[in-house]
């Protein structure tokens, strides 16, 4: 963990590049799973799931016997703080429904939207080492909000045929509609496609893995929504000589622990800090169960000195972090100068893993620079706006002659008839 002392603005662009993978294998492997999926269906995932999953399974649907023993073995105290992080993301997601009122543009013209609930969306939930029932809050609980009829769920089963309790438990809770034991590329495949088990969806949600997150963006250009493009998780902190090494330290390794080829970065103003934190990090990281992991994804960290925080929002801001923490002394000041970041954690007790589970903002964000563009999932994700519009015979006599003027310049004559039929009714009434 070597520190780059204020490095000049022209090298800003090579220190803000991602990890680099061989995309062409990559989409040659994500691809032939997407083809066979879509020619074989059930066949092809019962295939995958023992070749990748090392599992045989008679049915990929969870059993009502399976949720219900599921909600046997999660303890009592983590049911308790399920709930406790259940009822803060409700909370924040329910305020961004926005009534739509109703506009009169010219008078006898009325517009407005309505919003409408996606009518089926498929959540991909990732299984394995770290089973992530905390996506399962970040996913559902909005779905629900917004009224999406059908919320398929898509995770992993263990080598045993078995879904994590938790996941299961929690999409009990929040209202999954059905949930199959399949992962990965495949997963995605039955999604966008349907099977003979899984049916289609209109959009897919979820993190997971770089053949996960290929697949999303292979189904997206055939016509299935997703909720974002993405990459590894990332977490870029910024800090002055207020700092503290240790908390930095720790919320550097929560991100790293993610996976190799998760990125941190900390830009800071004070030399110390940095050592510091460095010398933190050393400490921390051997009494880590996942330090292996998250020493792969050190190895491309970077720490990074400049003279300002002004420097340091503007490097930051070139980097587009998915999460941004700001470890200043007085960091809602420096809010209005933050323009590309997912969510932001202010102060030096805003850890990122508040985020991640209970504050009740949604940890679906955007990775790898899509923060320029991109905005983490909200209510709005699940939900479509319908335009209506309503013209009084008022209204079509104010506003036609501009519409057919408009329409006769673009040599657009029925679109002109449209209106001039309905104006000459009008004048011989």
């Amino acid at each position: 963990m070597n520190i780059i002392k204020k490095p000049a603005r022209s090298t800003w662009a090579a220190l803000c590049q991602r990890p680099e993978t061989d995309t062409e294998l990559l989409d040659r492997a994500v691809a032939g799973i997407l083809a066979t999926v879509k020619k074989e269906g059930d066949k092809a995932l019962l295939h995958y799931t023992r070749k990748f999953d090392r599992a045989t399974l008679s049915q990929m649907a969870v059993t009502r016997e399976e949720t219900d023993r599921a909600g046997q073995q999660v303890p009592e105290a983590l049911q308790a703080a399920i709930a406790v992080a259940a009822a803060n993301i409700e909370t924040f997601h329910a305020a961004q429904a926005r009534p739509t009122p109703k506009v009169t543009t010219t008078p006898g013209v009325v517009c407005w939207q309505q919003r409408v609930g996606i009518e089926k969306v498929g959540l991909y939930i990732p299984g394995g080492s770290a089973p992530l029932f905390s996506s399962v809050l970040m996913l559902g609980i909005p779905a629900r909000l917004a009224g999406c009829r059908e919320i398929i769920l898509c995770t992993p089963p263990d080598k045993d045929g078995q879904i994590a309790p938790a996941i299961l438990y929690t999409a009990n809770l929040v209202g999954v509609t059905r949930i199959f034991k399949v992962g990965g590329a495949q997963a995605i495949a039955a999604l966008a496609y349907g099977t003979e088990t899984i049916p289609r969806v209109d959009k897919i949600f979820g993190p997971g893995n770089r053949f996960v997150t290929r697949a999303k963006e292979l189904v997206q250009r055939h016509g299935t929504a997703i909720d974002m493009p993405a990459g590894p998780s990332e977490v870029l902190i910024i800090a002055d000589d207020s700092g503290i090494p240790a908390f930095i330290a720790a919320d550097l390794l929560a991100q790293a622990e993610h996976g190799p080829d998760s990125q941190v970065m900390l830009v800071a103003t004070n030399k110390d800090i940095l050592s510091k934190t460095i010398a933190a990090v050393n400490e921390q990281l051997p009494l880590l169960p996942r330090q292996e992991v998250a020493r792969q994804a050190l190895a491309g960290s970077r720490f990074v000195l400049f003279d300002t925080l002004d420097d340091c929002l503007a490097f930051s801001n070139a980097y587009a972090p998915e999460h941004l923490i700001v470890a200043t002394r007085n960091p809602t000041s420096l809010t209005g100068k933050i323009t590309h970041a997912g969510s932001v954690f202010l102060g030096h007790y805003s850890c990122e893993s508040a985020g991640d589970y209970a504050s009740g903002t949604n940890h679906t964000l955007p990775t790898n620079g899509y923060a320029r563009s991109y905005s983490g999932v909200s209510l709005d994700s699940f939900v479509r706006q319908i335009t209506f519009q309503e013209l009084s015979p008022r209204g079509l006599q104010n506003l036609g002659p501009a519409i057919a003027q408009m329409a006769a310049a673009e040599g657009l004559l029925a679109h002109k008839n449209a209106v001039s039929i309905r104006l000459k009714t009008l004048k011989n009434d």
